[in-house]
Protein backbone atom coordinates (compact mmCIF):
# COMPACT_ATOMS: atom_id res chain seq x y z
CA UNK A 1 0.00 0.00 0.00
CA UNK A 2 1.53 3.25 -1.10
CA UNK A 3 1.80 5.93 1.46
CA UNK A 4 -1.00 8.87 1.81
CA UNK A 5 0.01 10.63 4.10
CA UNK A 6 -0.72 14.62 3.41
CA UNK A 7 -2.70 13.37 0.36
CA UNK A 8 -6.38 13.94 0.12
CA UNK A 9 -8.54 10.93 0.32
CA UNK A 10 -12.17 11.11 -0.58
CA UNK A 11 -13.85 9.16 2.56
CA UNK A 12 -17.07 11.64 2.86
CA UNK A 13 -18.94 9.06 0.29
CA UNK A 14 -18.90 6.47 3.53
CA UNK A 15 -19.61 9.05 6.31
CA UNK A 16 -21.31 11.86 4.76
CA UNK A 17 -25.34 12.47 5.22
CA UNK A 18 -26.82 10.22 1.88
CA UNK A 19 -29.26 13.62 0.77
CA UNK A 20 -25.84 15.75 1.23
CA UNK A 21 -23.90 13.71 -0.99
CA UNK A 22 -26.41 13.92 -3.19
CA UNK A 23 -27.02 17.35 -3.70
CA UNK A 24 -23.06 17.67 -3.33
CA UNK A 25 -22.38 15.16 -6.26
CA UNK A 26 -25.26 15.35 -8.20
CA UNK A 27 -26.14 19.02 -8.83
CA UNK A 28 -22.69 19.64 -10.52
CA UNK A 29 -23.23 16.51 -12.68
CA UNK A 30 -27.10 17.75 -13.48
CA UNK A 31 -25.18 20.99 -14.60
CA UNK A 32 -22.60 19.82 -16.84
CA UNK A 33 -24.91 17.06 -17.96
CA UNK A 34 -27.66 20.29 -19.01
CA UNK A 35 -24.46 21.85 -20.37
CA UNK A 36 -23.29 18.77 -22.48
CA UNK A 37 -27.03 18.75 -23.94
CA UNK A 38 -26.99 22.60 -25.14
CA UNK A 39 -24.04 21.32 -27.31
CA UNK A 40 -26.99 19.77 -29.93
CA UNK A 41 -29.54 22.54 -29.26
CA UNK A 42 -26.65 25.00 -29.54
CA UNK A 43 -25.87 23.47 -32.97
CA UNK A 44 -29.37 22.72 -34.27
CA UNK A 45 -30.24 26.44 -33.42
CA UNK A 46 -27.82 28.15 -35.41
CA UNK A 47 -28.11 25.31 -38.18
CA UNK A 48 -31.48 25.66 -38.37
CA UNK A 49 -31.34 29.00 -39.35
CA UNK A 50 -28.39 28.92 -42.22
CA UNK A 51 -30.67 31.08 -45.12
CA UNK A 52 -31.87 28.29 -47.47
CA UNK A 53 -30.47 25.10 -45.93
CA UNK A 54 -31.55 25.05 -42.71
CA UNK A 55 -34.16 22.01 -42.81
CA UNK A 56 -31.49 19.94 -45.08
CA UNK A 57 -28.94 20.94 -42.33
CA UNK A 58 -30.80 19.99 -39.61
CA UNK A 59 -31.54 16.78 -41.27
CA UNK A 60 -27.62 16.21 -41.89
CA UNK A 61 -27.28 16.30 -38.46
CA UNK A 62 -29.72 14.08 -37.29
CA UNK A 63 -27.96 11.50 -39.61
CA UNK A 64 -24.81 11.98 -37.08
CA UNK A 65 -26.87 11.15 -34.33
CA UNK A 66 -25.96 7.10 -35.14
CA UNK A 67 -21.95 8.02 -35.58
CA UNK A 68 -22.01 10.15 -32.55
CA UNK A 69 -23.77 7.29 -30.27
CA UNK A 70 -21.13 4.50 -31.69
CA UNK A 71 -18.11 7.65 -30.65
CA UNK A 72 -19.77 7.61 -27.61
CA UNK A 73 -20.37 4.02 -27.21
CA UNK A 74 -16.79 3.36 -27.31
CA UNK A 75 -15.92 6.10 -25.22
CA UNK A 76 -18.15 5.19 -22.31
CA UNK A 77 -17.06 1.65 -22.44
CA UNK A 78 -13.53 2.95 -21.04
CA UNK A 79 -14.82 6.87 -19.82
CA UNK A 80 -18.05 4.89 -16.93
CA UNK A 81 -16.28 1.99 -16.68
CA UNK A 82 -12.96 3.13 -15.50
CA UNK A 83 -14.48 5.59 -13.39
CA UNK A 84 -16.55 2.82 -11.69
CA UNK A 85 -13.96 0.73 -11.06
CA UNK A 86 -12.04 3.67 -9.48
CA UNK A 87 -14.98 4.39 -6.98
CA UNK A 88 -15.18 0.94 -5.64
CA UNK A 89 -11.32 0.67 -5.42
CA UNK A 90 -11.36 3.94 -3.19
CA UNK A 91 -14.11 2.70 -1.50
CA UNK A 92 -11.86 -0.52 -0.82
CA UNK A 93 -9.28 2.14 0.52
CA UNK A 94 -7.00 0.01 -2.58
CA UNK A 95 -4.97 3.26 -3.45
CA UNK A 96 -2.44 2.04 -5.27
CA UNK A 97 -4.74 0.04 -7.74
CA UNK A 98 -7.17 3.33 -7.98
CA UNK A 99 -3.82 5.30 -9.53
CA UNK A 100 -3.61 2.53 -12.30
CA UNK A 101 -6.70 2.82 -13.13
CA UNK A 102 -6.58 6.30 -13.92
CA UNK A 103 -3.76 6.06 -16.10
CA UNK A 104 -5.04 2.99 -18.14
CA UNK A 105 -8.12 5.50 -18.44
CA UNK A 106 -6.07 7.69 -20.37
CA UNK A 107 -4.28 5.14 -22.49
CA UNK A 108 -7.23 3.47 -22.92
CA UNK A 109 -9.31 6.35 -24.20
CA UNK A 110 -6.08 7.45 -26.68
CA UNK A 111 -6.30 4.25 -28.09
CA UNK A 112 -9.99 3.76 -28.75
CA UNK A 113 -10.28 7.27 -30.01
CA UNK A 114 -7.80 7.10 -32.27
CA UNK A 115 -8.95 3.16 -33.97
CA UNK A 116 -12.30 4.53 -34.01
CA UNK A 117 -11.77 8.01 -36.05
CA UNK A 118 -9.30 6.26 -38.47
CA UNK A 119 -12.17 3.11 -39.37
CA UNK A 120 -14.31 5.63 -39.52
CA UNK A 121 -12.66 8.02 -42.26
CA UNK A 122 -12.19 5.14 -44.52
CA UNK A 123 -16.05 4.63 -45.04
CA UNK A 124 -17.65 8.08 -44.32
CA UNK A 125 -19.91 8.46 -46.92
CA UNK A 126 -21.38 4.17 -47.11
CA UNK A 127 -21.75 4.38 -43.33
CA UNK A 128 -23.65 8.12 -43.04
CA UNK A 129 -25.93 6.93 -46.23
CA UNK A 130 -26.51 3.04 -43.79
CA UNK A 131 -27.57 5.62 -41.03
CA UNK A 132 -30.32 7.25 -43.21
CA UNK A 133 -28.36 10.25 -44.93
CA UNK A 134 -30.36 11.31 -47.93
CA UNK A 135 -28.39 12.87 -51.43
CA UNK A 136 -29.96 15.94 -49.86
CA UNK A 137 -28.70 15.77 -46.50
CA UNK A 138 -25.53 13.13 -47.50
CA UNK A 139 -22.95 16.32 -47.83
CA UNK A 140 -23.81 18.22 -44.56
CA UNK A 141 -23.80 14.96 -42.32
CA UNK A 142 -20.40 14.52 -44.06
CA UNK A 143 -18.79 17.74 -43.32
CA UNK A 144 -20.03 18.09 -39.90
CA UNK A 145 -18.23 14.40 -39.07
CA UNK A 146 -15.32 14.82 -41.19
CA UNK A 147 -14.34 17.32 -38.44
CA UNK A 148 -15.75 15.60 -35.51
CA UNK A 149 -13.71 12.65 -36.53
CA UNK A 150 -10.06 14.52 -36.56
CA UNK A 151 -11.38 15.64 -32.57
CA UNK A 152 -12.19 12.18 -32.05
CA UNK A 153 -8.82 11.75 -29.53
CA UNK A 154 -9.96 15.21 -28.03
CA UNK A 155 -13.59 14.13 -27.40
CA UNK A 156 -12.74 11.15 -25.61
CA UNK A 157 -9.66 12.00 -23.10
CA UNK A 158 -11.92 15.11 -22.55
CA UNK A 159 -15.02 12.87 -21.53
CA UNK A 160 -12.79 9.96 -19.79
CA UNK A 161 -10.70 12.64 -17.70
CA UNK A 162 -14.47 14.46 -16.74
CA UNK A 163 -15.54 11.17 -15.50
CA UNK A 164 -12.38 10.19 -13.65
CA UNK A 165 -12.56 13.96 -11.77
CA UNK A 166 -16.07 13.03 -10.50
CA UNK A 167 -15.31 10.01 -9.08
CA UNK A 168 -12.02 10.56 -7.29
CA UNK A 169 -14.05 13.27 -4.98
CA UNK A 170 -14.16 16.49 -7.56
CA UNK A 171 -17.66 16.13 -8.87
CA UNK A 172 -17.37 20.80 -9.01
CA UNK A 173 -14.21 20.60 -10.84
CA UNK A 174 -15.97 18.34 -13.61
CA UNK A 175 -19.30 20.28 -13.82
CA UNK A 176 -17.01 23.53 -14.27
CA UNK A 177 -14.84 21.47 -16.68
CA UNK A 178 -18.21 21.01 -18.92
CA UNK A 179 -19.99 24.45 -18.28
CA UNK A 180 -16.27 26.43 -19.59
CA UNK A 181 -16.44 23.89 -22.63
CA UNK A 182 -20.49 24.82 -23.82
CA UNK A 183 -19.33 28.25 -23.52
CA UNK A 184 -16.90 28.29 -25.37
CA UNK A 185 -18.92 26.08 -27.79
CA UNK A 186 -21.70 29.30 -27.73
CA UNK A 187 -19.39 31.87 -28.36
CA UNK A 188 -17.31 30.18 -31.78
CA UNK A 189 -20.18 28.27 -32.92
CA UNK A 190 -22.08 31.58 -34.20
CA UNK A 191 -18.41 32.86 -35.40
CA UNK A 192 -17.42 29.79 -37.34
CA UNK A 193 -20.72 29.52 -38.87
CA UNK A 194 -21.99 33.05 -39.61
CA UNK A 195 -18.66 35.32 -39.32
CA UNK A 196 -16.53 32.97 -40.90
CA UNK A 197 -19.15 31.54 -43.35
CA UNK A 198 -18.20 27.80 -42.24
CA UNK A 199 -21.82 26.15 -42.36
CA UNK A 200 -22.16 23.31 -40.37
CA UNK A 201 -18.30 22.20 -40.54
CA UNK A 202 -18.29 25.67 -38.30
CA UNK A 203 -20.15 23.97 -35.72
CA UNK A 204 -18.35 21.27 -35.41
CA UNK A 205 -15.14 22.82 -35.47
CA UNK A 206 -16.55 25.40 -32.14
CA UNK A 207 -17.09 21.65 -30.62
CA UNK A 208 -13.68 19.89 -30.92
CA UNK A 209 -11.89 23.57 -30.01
CA UNK A 210 -14.04 24.41 -27.16
CA UNK A 211 -13.61 20.12 -25.81
CA UNK A 212 -9.79 21.10 -26.60
CA UNK A 213 -9.37 24.00 -24.51
CA UNK A 214 -10.57 22.46 -21.11
CA UNK A 215 -9.11 19.45 -22.30
CA UNK A 216 -5.84 21.88 -21.27
CA UNK A 217 -7.43 22.91 -18.29
CA UNK A 218 -8.37 19.27 -16.68
CA UNK A 219 -5.10 18.09 -17.42
CA UNK A 220 -3.67 20.72 -15.35
CA UNK A 221 -6.41 19.98 -12.14
CA UNK A 222 -5.61 16.30 -13.00
CA UNK A 223 -1.70 17.31 -12.21
CA UNK A 224 -1.70 18.23 -8.63
CA UNK A 225 1.18 16.02 -7.14
CA UNK A 226 -0.95 17.07 -3.81
CA UNK A 227 -3.89 15.04 -4.81
CA UNK A 228 -3.94 11.32 -3.88
CA UNK A 229 -4.79 10.40 -7.18
CA UNK A 230 -3.41 12.28 -10.23
CA UNK A 231 -1.53 12.23 -13.52
CA UNK A 232 2.33 10.80 -13.02
CA UNK A 233 4.89 8.61 -14.05
CA UNK A 234 4.53 4.57 -14.55
CA UNK A 235 0.58 4.47 -14.41
CA UNK A 236 -0.03 4.83 -17.54
CA UNK A 237 1.43 0.81 -19.10
CA UNK A 238 -1.96 -0.83 -19.52
CA UNK A 239 -2.54 -3.88 -17.30
CA UNK A 240 -4.33 -6.81 -18.84
CA UNK A 241 -6.60 -7.47 -15.24
CA UNK A 242 -7.41 -3.41 -14.94
CA UNK A 243 -8.54 -3.82 -18.76
CA UNK A 244 -10.43 -6.43 -18.54
CA UNK A 245 -12.40 -4.73 -15.66
CA UNK A 246 -13.22 -1.73 -17.11
CA UNK A 247 -14.24 -3.02 -20.29
CA UNK A 248 -16.38 -5.80 -18.17
CA UNK A 249 -18.17 -2.44 -16.47
CA UNK A 250 -18.34 -0.45 -19.50
CA UNK A 251 -20.06 -2.94 -21.30
CA UNK A 252 -23.55 -1.55 -20.00
CA UNK A 253 -23.13 1.72 -21.25
CA UNK A 254 -21.30 0.72 -24.91
CA UNK A 255 -24.81 -1.73 -25.26
CA UNK A 256 -26.83 1.56 -24.62
CA UNK A 257 -24.74 3.99 -26.73
CA UNK A 258 -24.86 1.08 -29.24
CA UNK A 259 -28.51 0.44 -29.17
CA UNK A 260 -29.56 3.85 -29.69
CA UNK A 261 -27.15 4.07 -33.00
CA UNK A 262 -29.14 1.25 -34.14
CA UNK A 263 -32.43 2.31 -33.05
CA UNK A 264 -31.35 6.07 -34.79
CA UNK A 265 -30.31 4.27 -37.54
CA UNK A 266 -33.75 2.29 -38.19
CA UNK A 267 -35.94 5.37 -37.08
CA UNK A 268 -34.03 6.92 -39.67
CA UNK A 269 -34.88 4.55 -42.48
CA UNK A 270 -38.48 4.03 -41.35
CA UNK A 271 -39.41 7.76 -41.45
CA UNK A 272 -37.80 7.87 -44.96
CA UNK A 273 -39.22 4.51 -46.02
CA UNK A 274 -42.67 5.39 -45.27
CA UNK A 275 -42.85 9.30 -46.33
CA UNK A 276 -44.14 10.24 -49.45
CA UNK A 277 -41.20 11.63 -50.92
CA UNK A 278 -37.96 11.98 -50.14
CA UNK A 279 -38.00 16.22 -49.06
CA UNK A 280 -40.98 14.20 -46.71
CA UNK A 281 -38.57 12.64 -45.12
CA UNK A 282 -36.21 15.61 -44.59
CA UNK A 283 -38.51 16.80 -42.93
CA UNK A 284 -39.70 14.13 -40.59
CA UNK A 285 -35.85 13.24 -39.92
CA UNK A 286 -35.30 17.12 -38.58
CA UNK A 287 -38.64 16.37 -36.83
CA UNK A 288 -37.32 13.53 -35.20
CA UNK A 289 -33.90 15.58 -35.07
CA UNK A 290 -35.54 18.30 -32.98
CA UNK A 291 -38.13 16.50 -30.96
CA UNK A 292 -35.27 14.17 -29.72
CA UNK A 293 -32.99 16.99 -28.50
CA UNK A 294 -35.74 18.17 -25.94
CA UNK A 295 -36.18 15.02 -24.80
CA UNK A 296 -32.72 14.68 -24.77
CA UNK A 297 -32.20 17.64 -22.08
CA UNK A 298 -34.50 15.76 -19.64
CA UNK A 299 -32.60 12.46 -19.77
CA UNK A 300 -29.71 14.32 -19.70
CA UNK A 301 -30.57 15.78 -15.98
CA UNK A 302 -31.52 12.51 -15.02
CA UNK A 303 -27.97 10.57 -15.78
CA UNK A 304 -26.65 14.05 -14.08
CA UNK A 305 -28.76 12.58 -11.20
CA UNK A 306 -27.00 9.00 -11.64
CA UNK A 307 -23.29 10.28 -11.96
CA UNK A 308 -24.30 12.04 -9.00
CA UNK A 309 -25.25 8.89 -7.56
CA UNK A 310 -22.16 6.52 -9.18
CA UNK A 311 -19.78 7.17 -6.69
CA UNK A 312 -22.00 7.25 -3.64
CA UNK A 313 -22.93 3.99 -4.23
CA UNK A 314 -20.09 2.35 -5.45
CA UNK A 315 -17.88 3.31 -2.54
CA UNK A 316 -20.67 2.18 -0.18
CA UNK A 317 -21.02 -1.03 -2.27
CA UNK A 318 -17.54 -1.67 -1.78
CA UNK A 319 -17.13 -0.70 2.07
CA UNK A 320 -19.97 -3.55 2.71
CA UNK A 321 -22.91 -0.28 3.32
CA UNK A 322 -26.14 -1.70 1.73
CA UNK A 323 -28.34 0.70 3.88
CA UNK A 324 -26.28 3.96 2.72
CA UNK A 325 -26.83 2.12 -1.09
CA UNK A 326 -30.53 1.14 -1.06
CA UNK A 327 -30.95 4.95 0.82
CA UNK A 328 -29.10 6.45 -2.30
CA UNK A 329 -31.05 4.47 -4.82
CA UNK A 330 -34.30 5.60 -3.63
CA UNK A 331 -33.80 9.28 -3.27
CA UNK A 332 -32.21 9.53 -6.60
CA UNK A 333 -35.24 7.48 -8.17
CA UNK A 334 -37.50 10.06 -6.37
CA UNK A 335 -35.61 13.22 -8.19
CA UNK A 336 -35.52 11.78 -11.62
CA UNK A 337 -38.68 10.78 -11.80
CA UNK A 338 -39.99 14.74 -10.92
CA UNK A 339 -37.37 15.73 -13.64
CA UNK A 340 -39.06 13.26 -16.03
CA UNK A 341 -42.52 14.20 -15.35
CA UNK A 342 -41.97 18.05 -15.62
CA UNK A 343 -40.42 16.68 -19.20
CA UNK A 344 -43.69 15.53 -19.96
CA UNK A 345 -45.17 18.84 -18.96
CA UNK A 346 -43.05 20.78 -21.26
CA UNK A 347 -43.10 18.52 -24.59
CA UNK A 348 -46.82 17.83 -24.61
CA UNK A 349 -48.04 20.95 -23.04
CA UNK A 350 -45.90 23.47 -25.63
CA UNK A 351 -44.13 21.69 -28.57
CA UNK A 352 -44.48 24.03 -30.67
CA UNK A 353 -42.42 27.49 -28.90
CA UNK A 354 -40.16 24.22 -28.63
CA UNK A 355 -39.77 23.66 -32.46
CA UNK A 356 -39.62 27.82 -33.15
CA UNK A 357 -36.39 27.62 -31.37
CA UNK A 358 -34.75 25.78 -33.94
CA UNK A 359 -36.80 26.76 -37.00
CA UNK A 360 -39.13 29.22 -38.50
CA UNK A 361 -40.39 26.74 -41.68
CA UNK A 362 -44.33 26.38 -40.51
CA UNK A 363 -44.22 22.76 -41.47
CA UNK A 364 -41.30 21.47 -40.18
CA UNK A 365 -43.07 23.12 -36.72
CA UNK A 366 -46.15 21.46 -37.52
CA UNK A 367 -44.88 17.88 -37.79
CA UNK A 368 -42.35 18.34 -34.82
CA UNK A 369 -44.88 19.52 -32.47
CA UNK A 370 -47.04 16.38 -33.10
CA UNK A 371 -44.00 13.72 -32.61
CA UNK A 372 -42.82 15.54 -29.57
CA UNK A 373 -46.16 14.67 -28.31
CA UNK A 374 -46.21 11.54 -28.96
CA UNK A 375 -42.45 10.34 -28.59
CA UNK A 376 -42.85 11.90 -24.85
CA UNK A 377 -46.34 10.03 -23.55
CA UNK A 378 -45.03 8.27 -21.36
CA UNK A 379 -41.78 10.11 -20.74
CA UNK A 380 -42.51 10.20 -16.89
CA UNK A 381 -41.27 6.53 -16.27
CA UNK A 382 -37.86 6.84 -18.79
CA UNK A 383 -36.30 8.32 -15.17
CA UNK A 384 -36.42 5.02 -13.11
CA UNK A 385 -35.51 3.06 -15.74
CA UNK A 386 -32.72 5.04 -16.29
CA UNK A 387 -31.62 5.51 -12.44
CA UNK A 388 -31.86 1.20 -11.69
CA UNK A 389 -29.96 0.89 -14.86
CA UNK A 390 -27.00 2.52 -14.27
CA UNK A 391 -27.76 1.33 -10.59
CA UNK A 392 -27.15 -2.33 -11.39
CA UNK A 393 -23.71 -1.01 -13.02
CA UNK A 394 -22.82 0.77 -10.16
CA UNK A 395 -22.73 -2.40 -7.86
CA UNK A 396 -21.15 -4.49 -10.54
CA UNK A 397 -24.13 -6.49 -11.94
CA UNK A 398 -23.25 -6.15 -15.15
CA UNK A 399 -26.01 -8.69 -16.58
CA UNK A 400 -28.43 -7.33 -14.97
CA UNK A 401 -27.82 -3.86 -16.31
CA UNK A 402 -27.11 -4.87 -19.66
CA UNK A 403 -30.55 -6.55 -20.10
CA UNK A 404 -32.17 -3.37 -18.28
CA UNK A 405 -30.14 -1.70 -21.27
CA UNK A 406 -31.31 -3.50 -23.83
CA UNK A 407 -34.85 -4.27 -22.97
CA UNK A 408 -35.89 -0.26 -23.65
CA UNK A 409 -33.43 0.04 -26.75
CA UNK A 410 -33.19 -3.44 -28.46
CA UNK A 411 -36.13 -6.20 -27.15
CA UNK A 412 -39.05 -4.04 -27.54
CA UNK A 413 -38.62 -0.67 -29.24
CA UNK A 414 -36.27 -2.03 -32.64
CA UNK A 415 -38.95 -5.16 -33.29
CA UNK A 416 -41.83 -2.45 -32.77
CA UNK A 417 -40.47 0.15 -35.14
CA UNK A 418 -39.74 -3.03 -37.69
CA UNK A 419 -43.47 -4.27 -37.39
CA UNK A 420 -45.52 -2.09 -36.68
CA UNK A 421 -44.66 0.41 -39.50
CA UNK A 422 -46.32 -2.41 -41.68
CA UNK A 423 -49.36 -2.05 -40.42
CA UNK A 424 -49.73 1.82 -39.28
CA UNK A 425 -47.15 3.21 -41.85
CA UNK A 426 -44.81 6.22 -40.78
CA UNK A 427 -47.15 6.68 -37.62
CA UNK A 428 -46.28 2.75 -36.31
CA UNK A 429 -42.60 4.61 -36.47
CA UNK A 430 -43.48 7.16 -33.79
CA UNK A 431 -45.54 5.12 -31.52
CA UNK A 432 -43.16 2.49 -31.01
CA UNK A 433 -41.53 4.97 -29.01
CA UNK A 434 -43.71 5.64 -26.05
CA UNK A 435 -44.66 1.71 -25.91
CA UNK A 436 -41.28 0.51 -25.62
CA UNK A 437 -40.66 3.21 -22.63
CA UNK A 438 -44.08 1.60 -20.92
CA UNK A 439 -43.00 -1.61 -21.06
CA UNK A 440 -39.25 -1.24 -19.95
CA UNK A 441 -40.23 -0.06 -17.09
CA UNK A 442 -42.70 -2.87 -16.22
CA UNK A 443 -39.34 -4.92 -16.52
CA UNK A 444 -37.66 -2.78 -14.47
CA UNK A 445 -39.60 -2.88 -11.59
CA UNK A 446 -39.61 -6.87 -11.53
CA UNK A 447 -35.89 -6.90 -11.76
CA UNK A 448 -35.32 -4.43 -8.76
CA UNK A 449 -37.85 -5.98 -6.52
CA UNK A 450 -35.84 -9.49 -7.32
CA UNK A 451 -32.92 -7.40 -6.43
CA UNK A 452 -34.56 -6.26 -3.12
CA UNK A 453 -35.90 -10.00 -2.81
CA UNK A 454 -32.35 -11.22 -3.13
CA UNK A 455 -30.61 -8.67 -0.45
CA UNK A 456 -33.24 -9.72 2.15
CA UNK A 457 -32.87 -13.36 1.66
CA UNK A 458 -28.68 -12.47 2.08
CA UNK A 459 -29.23 -11.02 5.29
CA UNK A 460 -31.32 -13.21 7.13
CA UNK A 461 -28.92 -16.01 6.33
CA UNK A 462 -26.05 -13.76 7.80
CA UNK A 463 -28.61 -13.43 11.02
CA UNK A 464 -28.92 -17.38 11.56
Amino acid sequence: MSNTKNKKVPSELGTERISKLLRQYAIPAIIAQIAASLYNLIDRAFIGHIPNVGTDAISGLTNTFPFMNLSVAFGAMVGVGGATLLSVRLGQRDYDSAKNILGNLVTLNVIVGTIFAMASFLFIDEILLFFGASENTLPYARDYMEVILLGNIITHLYFGINAALRSSGHPQQAMTATIITVIMNAILTPIFIFWFGMGIRGAALATIMAQAITLVWQTKLLSNPNELLHLQRGIYKLRNEIVKKILRIGLSPFLINTAACMVVIIINKGLRENSISIDDGDISTAAYGISNSMQFIFVMIVLGLTQGMQPIVSYNYGAKRPDRVRKALMQTMMWATLVTTLGFVVCVGCPGLVAQIFTSEPLLIERTSWAMRVMCMFMPVIGFQLVTTNFFQSIGKVNRSIFLSLTRQVLMLIPLLIILPQFFGIEGVWYSMPISDIVAAMLTVVTLVLQFKEWKNEKANVNL
